[in-house]
């Protein structure tokens, strides 16, 4: 399985390094690399795009299956405690006060909102619906009650910022371009703090892989174990969250790849969360390149929002395992 994994990620990249304008053309691909503008359209555009793409997908399938570990439900995603909402309404606040202070974002500050402004507000947003969610639940404790507040917590937050856009329409754009994710923006340097985020990530959450071994089996037989299972919970909240909220500020929000991902894996290679934690996070990476690649290549020249596509993949998918389910 980490063979095909691997195999994969090769050929999604490969794919990613192929498709231009023109849509995907491995043939055009040597000529790109021979070519006078080489540096510009690979080094600076493709590659970035393509290589953030599996780093996004990495993140969202760790945290995924961090998810899915702390919740002992395979249906958990990495959303589900506020983080979506609080990154949706800081970036609708980045948006409606550039606005209302009379200042037009299609000029000037455009480009410094779109990649300081909108990530540093998405990023601050996703954590604090989280925090407000750990308040709401008076810690992590008790997962239910860190689930019904994660739902309260995504209402609230998703209807203020609704009432955000109906007194300043033009922050609806950005929100807009925002909820669907895209990956047109991720360039070196945003590869940089993904690369990095994803590697303290993972490395922190392997050791908590024998704990959720442990959660498995029961919060009973967990605590019979010795685990303090608030401090193992409350640890598990805060590395799901940041990988999440380093996940949706560079790309927004990307729909499935963490639901799926860790499914994939459980499904077809099922080992313990040392395993599977890492194998997530492979699997996200492949999800995320397949779908920018088929973003980018099904109407080119033009594009399609890749949280779109993952919505769509990762949908059919779930209805035909459900489909599967009950046929068997």
């Amino acid at each position: 399985m980490a063979l095909l994994i691997t195999l994969a990620l090769l050929l999604a990249l490969g794919a990613g390094l192929a498709t231009g304008p023109a849509g995907l053309s491995p043939g055009r691909l040597w000529a790109d690399l021979t070519g006078p503008d080489a540096a510009l359209l690979l080094g600076q555009i493709r590659a970035p795009r393509t290589l953030g793409a599996g780093l996004v997908g990495a993140l969202l399938g760790l945290s995924g299956a961090l998810a899915q570990g702390l919740f002992r439900n395979p249906l958990a995603d990495p959303y589900l405690l506020g983080s979506a909402s609080g990154a949706g309404l800081g970036v609708v606040l980045v948006m409606a006060a550039s606005t209302l202070g009379g200042v037009s974002i299609s000029l000037a500050t455009a480009a410094w909102i779109e990649r300081v402004g909108l990530v540093a507000a998405a990023f601050a947003g996703a954590l604090s619906g989280v925090l407000l969610t750990l308040s709401l639940a008076r810690g992590a404790a008790h997962t239910l009650r860190l689930l019904l507040a994660g739902v309260v917590v995504g209402v609230l937050l998703g209807a203020v910022s609704d009432l955000i856009t109906v007194v300043s329409p033009d922050a609806l754009r950005g929100k807009q371009a925002f909820m669907l994710g895209s990956t047109s923006f991720l360039g070196w340097p945003a590869l940089a703090l993904l690369a990095a985020g994803l590697v303290v990530l993972a490395a922190v959450a392997t050791r908590y892989a024998r704990a959720l071994d442990a959660l498995t089996l029961g919060e009973d037989s967990a605590q019979s174990l010795g685990l303090d299972l608030a401090r193992v919970r409350l640890g598990l909240v805060m590395l799901l969250s940041l990988g999440t909220a380093l996940a949706v500020s560079q790309a927004g929000l990307v729909a499935f790849v963490g639901l799926v991902a860790p499914h994939l894996v459980r499904r077809n290679a099922p080992g313990p969360h040392a395993w599977l934690l890492l194998a997530s996070a492979g699997v996200g990476a492949t999800l995320l390149m397949g779908a920018d690649v088929i973003s980018r290549a099904l109407i080119a020249p033009q594009e399609l929002p890749v949280g779109v596509v993952t919505a769509v993949l990762g949908g059919a998918y779930l209805v035909w395992l459900l489909r599967q389910r009950a046929a068997g």
